[in-house]
């Protein structure tokens, strides 16, 4: 079976810490600080790997990291950055967010994408001096890496999607067409992964065609194979709906076409409504009757009939110059807009909103940007804990704790720096 949907937990590197730091040097009496800057995070990236047409690669492993940037050093060497992690995914995959089902990017071009953005670096003590402040004792800790659960889909990149009940014929169609060797037997469900073939034209251009999997009633709801593959159809911009014109099996031509039409509709009205070619298959054993009751039912729905045989090869070559001068007449394939909104966290670092809640006598502050910033706090030195307090005095953090009901004396911790509360 073919792997074409996976759900991923990916997670950038964090940023490195700056280094608090002071030169030394004989004869130097003052050096001055000259603390590094921490590295940046590995980033998390998405590229095209034209040579796979499956998630196979990520049927197992489900959790990728991104290296974390290394710490600011002295003599103000700067942190390394960390590694990238590369995740290569086939042509046609699209990424969504896991909890709000968005689309988050759709990897049909030949450009890579950043799926998660490592933290950045934090600035050595030497960004923090001035003429006032000339031995700062702290340095800014790295930011946190982006991190995301994700859900990979393949949706195949094809121009024409060979659509029908099973064995009437799909693969044999395709193997004629191209250079495609599908599995062909005379059992159903011979076909159990969607298959790709490149059709040539008479104009020295071709045209993509993939061979679904037969549907059956019922496959939108999840029944047989057809739920798992309906996705590979998407992208279609033609549909060949094949029938066993000459009911080999005792199955009814325009039965089957108005049941498998009626599941391409609840499963996309987008689908549904994409333009047909009717490709009656095993036109050698029908008779003419049989013919032209299709003939007429079809095209009564606005509909176009080309009659084939796919063991004889008797009009496929008339059906793919038909099926070539349509295309011409079609918008592109189908590409995923990105409709994904990154958490307000995430794009607005400005954000100094903090949560205070009460545990016992103690008085719990949280905010994301507290972490960052106790992260670049040395909570032993008088100069750096003064800094602490007047950001805690000037975001606003200290009214918000006295209109929550903190009181002069009260304990308060804040990512285990805990203190007693004074006004």
């Amino acid at each position: 079976m073919i792997v074409d949907h996976v759900r991923l937990q990916v997670k950038a590197g964090d940023g490195g810490n700056g280094c608090v730091s002071f030169h030394r040097e004989k004869y130097v009496s003052h050096g001055g600080p000259d603390g590094g800057d921490g590295g940046r995070g590995g980033n998390v990236i998405l590229t095209i790997d034209r040579g796979a047409n499956t998630l196979l690669a990520y049927q197992y492993k489900h959790k990728f990291a991104a290296e974390n940037g290394g710490d600011g050093m002295t003599d103000k060497f700067h942190g390394a950055n960390g590694a990238d992690v590369i995740l290569p995914v086939p042509p046609g995959t699209v990424v969504k967010d896991a909890a709000s089902g968005q689309v988050i990017c759709d990897m049909s071009g030949d450009e890579d994408f950043v799926l998660c953005r490592g933290g950045r670096g934090g600035w050595g003590n030497r960004h923090f001096a001035t003429p006032t402040r000339q031995v700062p004792r702290f340095a800014k800790g790295g930011t946190k890496g982006e991190e995301k659960e994700v859900i990979l889909e393949l949706k195949m990149l094809a121009d024409v999607g060979l659509v029908g009940m099973p064995s009437v014929g799909k693969s044999s169609i395709l193997a004629k067409i191209s250079a495609a060797r599908p599995k062909i037997a005379d059992y159903h469900f011979t076909t159990l992964s969607p298959n790709l073939g490149v059709v040539r034209a008479g104009d020295g251009k071709g045209f993509v065609c993939a061979d679904i999997p037969g549907l059956i009633e019922g496959a939108s709801d999840g029944a047989g194979l057809g739920y798992d593959f309906l996705r590979h159809v998407e992208r279609c911009r033609l549909l060949l709906h094949v029938v066993d014109v000459a009911s080999v099996e005792g199955r009814d031509p325009i039965e089957d076409m108005i049941m498998i039409n009626a599941e391409l509709e609840k499963f996309s009205m987008d689908l549904a409504g994409r333009p047909q070619i009717v490709v009656a298959n095993k036109a050698d054993l029908a008779i003419e009757e049989q013919i032209e009751e299709l003939k007429e039912y079809v095209e009564s729905r606005g509909m176009e009939l080309i009659t084939v045989s796919a063991v004889s090869g008797e009009g496929l070559d008339r059906m793919v110059w038909r099926v070539n001068e349509v295309l011409k007449t079609l918008p592109p394939i189908l590409t995923f807009e990105s409709t994904y909104t990154p958490p307000a966290n995430v794009i607005d670092r400005t954000d100094h909103s903090v949560t205070i809640t009460r545990e016992g006598k103690t008085w719990i502050v949280e905010g994301e940007w507290l972490w960052r910033l106790c992260g670049s706090v040395n909570f032993e030195d008088r100069e750096s804990l003064m800094y602490f307090q007047r950001i805690l005095k000037n975001s606003g953090v200290i009214d918000e704790m006295v209109k929550a009901g903190v009181r002069d004396g009260d304990s308060v911790s804040i990512y285990d720096f805990e203190f007693d509360f004074v006004l």
